[in-house]
């Protein structure tokens, strides 16, 4: 009796179980399951040590970016949102940056570097299932004025994208 295929069905077996367990511990709804609904609040510190208490922002827009100093992406949208930071907060925007880095140091020296005018909080796994697992950065959520989750993007969106639909929410007051 060949034993192979019972170990490749128990293997088969293993993978599966391991599979569906991990999605049961660790499900969340999409990031896009948030859209017209309050956004999760949280209080935490930021890394320059000031509370950062999400409830506090409410009748301003906030674009709320989860990111990480090893991606690309994230540090291309960066300079933009230092730029919109400067030029649009004055109309109600403000920008709070998620790194989901395991370390704060590289994040405090990138943002030192590129001058980040912006709160900048350390995520972990319960903030980023509080906003529908993040999978994938950058995600970016702007919360209007209400607190509701207006948009979601992701990674390929691009800064012009989500500028544009910035600019139409600043513009309802």
């Amino acid at each position: 009796m060949n034993a192979r295929p019972s170990l490749l069905l128990s293997a088969k077996a293993v993978v599966l179980v391991a599979a569906v367990t991990c999605g049961a511990l660790h499900a969340a709804p999409p990031p896009t399951n948030l859209l017209h609904r309050p956004a999760p609040e949280f209080v935490r510190n930021d890394i320059a040590g000031d509370r950062i208490d999400l409830a506090s922002y409410r009748g301003q827009l906030i674009l709320l970016t989860f990111w990480a100093t090893w991606c690309a992406p994230c540090q291309i949208e960066m300079p933009h949102f230092v730029h919109w930071q400067s030029d649009l907060g004055s109309r109600g925007l403000q920008i709070i940056a998620v790194s989901m880095d395991d370390d704060p140091a590289p994040v405090l020296t990138l943002t030192r570097k590129r001058h980040v005018n912006y709160p900048v909080i350390m995520g972990d796994e319960q903030l980023g299932t509080l906003y529908g697992g993040i999978l994938g950065l950058p995600v970016t959520f702007l919360i209007d004025r209400n607190g509701s989750v207006a948009a979601v993007f992701k990674a390929s969106s691009g800064p012009a994208a989500i500028k544009a639909r910035a600019l139409r929410l600043l513009a309802q007051k």
